[in-house]
C-alpha cells in the first residue's frame, strides 16, 4: 500500500482545498445499481457530449472507489480506462492484488479525506458504491452530489447511500434536462460537511 504524501502544513503553502463530489447516475426510483451489482439499465444511446461526462473526467485526477465497485468495474467487458494520470484509491477490508495507479487502503475515512484533500491536485471523483459513500458523508467528506436520474425504473438494487438514521440537508446548485429525458442535478452538501 502506497501511502498519499505527506501532509503540507497549510501554513507554508497556500491550497485550494480539492472538493469530493460523489458522481453518479440513478434509476428514477432511486438505485445506483442491481442487487447483485448490474448496471444493465444504464446500456442506452447517449446524447452528443455524453451527459457532460468527458468534461468531468477533466475537473478530476483522484477516483475513491469501495471494493464492490470497483470488483464489479472489473469484470465489466468494457472496463474504463481513465489512464495513468488518475489515482485510483479503493477501500477494502479484503487483501487485493496490486495494480497499477491504485492503492487499497482500510485508513479511517476523515483523516484519508483530509491528506488527499491537503495534496495539490484536482477534484476527487466519489465512485461509490453505497457503503462508501455513506462512510464518506457521514464523516462529513462528501461536498456535492452530481446525479444523472436515468428514466427508468428498476425496481430494487442498490441505493444511492446506504441506509442509516441520518438527515443531510442539500443546496440545489444547477439541473440540466437531456432530450433523452435524463436529468442532471447537482447539489452542495450542507450541515454535516466540514468544506461547504
Amino acid at each position: 500500500m502506497a501511502p498519499i504524501e505527506d501532509e503540507i502544513p497549510l501554513e507554508h503553502k497556500e491550497i485550494q482545498m480539492r472538493k469530493i463530489i460523489a458522481y453518479l447516475a440513478v434509476s428514477a426510483d432511486g438505485f445506483i445499481a442491481r442487487k447483485h451489482g448490474g448496471i444493465d439499465w444504464l446500456d442506452r444511446p447517449r446524447p452528443r457530449g455524453n451527459y457532460g461526462f468527458p468534461a468531468f473526467v477533466r475537473s478530476i485526477d483522484t477516483i475513491v472507489w469501495g471494493r464492490n465497485t470497483w470488483d464489479q468495474v472489473l469484470t465489466m467487458e468494457h472496463a474504463p480506462d481513465f489512464g495513468s494520470k488518475i489515482k485510483n484509491y479503493v477501500f477494502t477490508r479484503r487483501p487485493a492484488k496490486s495494480a497499477p495507479n491504485v492503492t487499497f487502503l482500510k485508513d479511517p475515512v476523515a483523516k484519508f479525506a483530509t491528506r488527499l484533500r491537503a495534496t495539490p491536485g484536482k477534484n476527487i471523483w466519489m465512485m461509490g458504491g453505497a457503503g462508501i459513500i455513506a462512510s464518506f458523508l457521514d464523516a462529513g467528506e462528501i461536498d456535492e452530489f452530481s446525479i444523472h436520474v436515468i428514466p427508468v425504473i428498476i425496481g430494487e438494487g442498490i441505493p444511492l447511500v446506504a441506509p442509516r438514521r441520518r438527515t443531510i440537508p442539500m443546496k440545489l446548485l444547477s439541473t440540466k434536462r437531456f432530450p433523452d429525458g435524463v436529468v442532471h442535478l447537482n447539489y452542495r452538501v450542507l450541515g454535516t460537511s466540514k468544506h461547504a
